[in-house]
């Protein structure tokens, strides 16, 4: 437990791993090789460890509780509303498309893509960091994994 909230905390922002990653989350670790592989609450899956660099891939519940719980978090993007639709069906995220990046998001991050009132559209990978993501007007910023339209 301690081990998986300490990964959330440096890869989302700091108190995010344990308003994740409540007392009662269920850890399955991998058959072949005995490390961590998910983490689910109430049998649904909140994040998946990457075995590559042992950080999170978040899945829409996980990307949920952390907008609920965790505001403060430092991996949101937020885009235009004009857009939401096609990102939460899964479509990948422009860097047109983008109103505010977070934090310090660097390419490869771990990101939460929400509209203008904070709700989630989709989890993905960064493509540009945020100060790329505020300059460009042309090509992906984040390449989009999962949108919630597709988890229904």
């Amino acid at each position: 437990m301690k081990r998986i909230r300490a990964v959330a905390d440096y890869q989302f922002g700091k108190m995010v791993g344990k308003e994740l990653f409540p007392e009662k989350v269920k850890i399955v670790f991998s058959r072949k090789t005995g490390r961590i592989r998910y983490i689910y609450l109430n049998g649904k899956r909140l994040a998946t460890m990457r075995p590559t660099d042992g950080y999170f891939s978040l899945s829409v519940k996980g990307a949920r509780r952390i907008i609920e719980n965790a505001p403060h978090a430092e991996c949101f993007v937020t885009v235009r509303d004009d857009v939401s639709q096609f990102i939460a069906k899964g479509g990948d995220v422009f860097a047109a498309h983008v109103v505010k990046a977070e934090g310090q998001i660097r390419a490869k991050d771990e990101v939460i893509v929400v509209d203008r009132n904070q709700h989630v559209l989709a989890v993905g990978r960064a493509v540009l960091s945020c100060q790329e993501m505020a300059a460009f007007k042309r090509g992906v910023a984040v390449k989009v994994r999962r949108g919630c339209a597709e988890e229904s």
